[in-house]
């Protein structure tokens, strides 16, 4: 497999990007493309390594080990090393249906568990599937192709994210008639509309994708909300089969005094509002902005980084981004042993641009908020914090406790709440009347995914709970393939 002795002749090198000074300045993309003769020699890293984790697809300790949609990672690095571009290109599309999605938003559980990254830097994998991805679009080698035959049977899929499209994608190829209904005005779900587009550029990068899949057959259906503009019955008797990928997009609230303020927000407001502006370009104020403001982002992950990078692009006065968490270490601790997701520390692209314009990381670890105080006018002014431990409660659980005089008060004119996600939005599914999980989520087996109601299905964040854009390509697929065994009696979809 590619060059024998690649990992220990040559080190781990990732693509150049613009400064944060510079980048800040327009919603563009800001990895620069990284020379072919560098891609083959970091192909050649990946070393031969017998038992390749890197696609396992596992979860360890509640988090993903290795690539959940089996990608043949070891096979299309040996392509690249060895220059066969084209090659290495069918074997990506082979699990993957978006691989220029993931190879720039998946924060890439497979580098987590190269076996290299035991004791040396791990391969660049998702460089190397991004690059590959890029590499067929500019050759003209990703075309339209729709199935040869058609079944008749039609498919509903609601939602329009990474597993919406990704079981439409499946279902068309099968030679079902696919229909995507989006209640937003594009389709993409938080593709198009919660991952801002210096992260995932829209024009470029989504709506080429969405264009291709309807060159292909599949129809969107936008501005259409199932069970609103649709009713749920009129669903059922026109289609043969029915996909729930709705995400899970009920935001974690923060019922705190003072939260009924205005300049108070669930982050997913901010990012869409804010896309939305970018793509209609009319950026002149009908959208939530940060400009001159002490902006508080109250979470992490990557939806609070999103919204470091736009609050910093807006122009905001201050920033500061509060974590409940500890502060990771900077190397795996001993509980956190690879294979395991490498839970260390790391500064994101937003945090990156935040410490060039402020001087330090914006994050605050081990607080959290206590009040929210308004002006005269009903504007949020500042908020309250205070630092916490996590201690046993009487039940044997941690939770977070305050510690005495670590109390602070924060200026802020704009607060973020970027805390995760509960689970799906309830009307539709109440409507439907499919069976839920203790957690609201659609309840339907996996690998199986079907739902209490005969011919309908469920995918994604909807039915497991929030989760990475990988699990959701992997749902998706993974319904259709059901979907289509309940439509024809057989699959050979994968």
């Amino acid at each position: 497999m590619g060059k024998p002795t690649g990992f220990i002749e040559y080190l781990r090198e990732l693509p150049s990007e613009l400064e944060p000074s510079d980048r800040v300045q327009s919603w563009d993309e800001f990895h620069l493309p990284m020379p072919e003769d560098k891609l083959r020699t970091q192909g050649a890293r990946c070393m031969d390594c017998g038992i390749p984790f890197c696609h396992s697809g596992t979860l360890i300790s509640g988090m993903a080990s290795g690539c959940p949609i089996n990608n043949l990672i070891p096979e299309w690095n040996d392509l690249v090393y060895r220059g066969l571009w084209r090659e290495a290109l069918e074997r990506l599309h082979k699990t993957n249906n978006f691989p220029e999605f993931t190879g720039r938003v998946c924060p890439a559980p497979c580098e987590g568990s190269c076996v290299l990254g035991i004791n040396n830097p791990p391969v660049t994998i998702k460089n190397i599937e991004c690059s590959i991805v890029d590499k067929g679009w500019d050759e003209g080698w990703i075309k339209p192709e729709p199935p040869v035959q058609r079944t008749g049977k039609q498919v509903a899929v609601i939602g329009s994210g990474p597993a919406g499209l990704a079981a439409a994608a499946q279902l068309n190829k099968a030679g079902h008639w696919v229909t995507v209904f989006e209640r937003a005005d594009r389709p993409g779900g938080l593709l198009m509309y919660g991952i801002p587009n210096m992260k995932l550029e829209k024009e470029k990068v989504v709506l080429r994708r969405l264009n291709l899949l309807e060159a292909e057959g599949v129809k969107f259906e936008c501005n259409t909300e199932v069970g609103k503009d649709l009713p749920v019955q009129t669903l059922l008797q026109d289609f043969d089969a029915v996909l729930l990928c709705t995400g899970a997009t009920k935001p974690r609230d923060l019922p705190i005094e003072g939260r009924e303020l205005k300049g108070i927000h669930f982050a997913m407001d901010f990012l869409t509002a804010n896309t939305k502006a970018v793509l209609d370009q009319h950026h002149n104020g009908n959208f939530i902005s940060a400009e001159g403001k002490d902006v508080v982002i109250i979470g992490g992950g990557d939806t609070g980084t999103d919204c470091v990078g736009t609050s910093i692009r807006h122009g905001c006065k201050s920033l500061t981004q509060l974590e409940i968490m500890a502060k990771p270490p900077l190397t795996r601790s001993p509980d956190n042993p690879w294979p395991e997701w490498p839970k260390v520390y790391k500064l994101d692209y937003g945090q990156e641009e935040a410490a060039a314009k402020f001087g330090e990381d914006p994050r605050g670890y081990l607080t959290t908020a206590t009040k929210f105080e308004g002006d005269a006018n009903g504007q949020v002014k500042a908020i309250h914090t205070v630092q916490v431990e996590w201690a046993k409660n009487d039940k044997g659980q941690f939770i977070p406790q305050p510690v005495p005089g670590t109390e602070q008060v924060l200026s802020a004119q704009l607060v973020l709440l970027a805390m995760g996600f509960l689970g799906p939005e309830q009307p539709l599914l109440d409507a439907l009347g499919v069976e839920r999980d203790p957690r609201s989520n659609v309840k339907a087996e996996h690998e199986k995914y079907a739902t209490s109601l005969p011919g309908v299905f469920a995918a994604g964040d909807c039915r497991r709970g929030q989760s990475l854009i990988v699990w959701a390509i992997n749902e998706g697929r993974g319904a259709a393939r059901e979907c289509d065994r309940y439509l024809m009696g057989q699959t050979d979809l994968p």
